[in-house]
C-alpha cells in the first residue's frame, strides 16, 4: 500500500488524528534534534525521575490518547529522519503535556540473540501505549519519567 493511499485510507478513518500528524511530524523532528545533544538535558523535561503516574484513563482524555498514538505510529514511519523508539515516546509525552494528559516514558534493556545490550522506550498514558509498546515485552525497566501535570 503506497503512502498517499494510507493516508487517504486513514483521512476516511479519522480525522481527528490526522489533524495531528502535522503537529506529530513537527515534535518528531525537534525531539530528534533534541536528541543530538547530552541526555542530561533532554532528562529534566521528562518529567519526576522514578516515577509513575496513574494506570487509570480519566474518559475524557481516551479519544485524544487515541488519536495522538495514531498520528505518532502512522507519520513516524515515513520520516526522513530515523524517528527512534526514544523520539517517538518523547514526541507522544509532549503531545499529551499540551493537551493536559499525564504520561510515564520508561526506558529498558534487554539483551538480543547475539547477547547485545539493546535499549528501548516506551510511553503510558493512564491505561493506554501511546508508543513503542509493539517491541517493549523482555525489556527490564532501568528508568521512568512520569509526567504530572498540576491541577489549576
Amino acid at each position: 500500500m503506497t503512502t498517499l493511499r494510507r493516508i487517504r485510507l486513514l483521512l476516511t478513518v479519522d480525522k481527528a488524528a490526522v489533524a495531528l500528524i502535522p503537529e506529530a511530524l513537527w515534535r518528531l523532528f525537534l525531539v530528534r534534534i533534541q536528541l543530538l545533544f547530552p541526555f542530561a538535558r533532554t532528562a529534566p523535561r521528562l518529567g519526576i525521575q522514578s516515577q509513575e503516574t496513574s494506570e487509570v484513563s480519566n474518559a475524557a482524555d481516551i479519544p485524544r490518547i487515541k488519536h495522538i498514538t495514531k498520528a505518532i505510529r502512522v507519520i513516524s514511519r515515513y520520516t526522513p529522519w530515523k524517528s527512534t523508539c526514544m523520539v517517538r515516546a518523547v514526541a507522544g509525552l509532549q503531545m499529551l503535556e499540551r493537551r493536559g494528559i499525564e504520561s510515564t516514558l520508561y526506558m529498558g534493556v534487554a539483551r538480543d540473540k547475539q547477547g547485545q545490550m539493546i535499549a528501548h522506550a516506551w510511553l503510558r498514558s493512564g491505561a493506554y501505549y501511546v508508543s513503542g509498546d509493539d517491541a517493549m515485552q523482555g525489556f527490564v525497566v532501568v528508568e521512568k519519567f512520569a509526567k504530572v501535570l498540576q491541577a489549576e
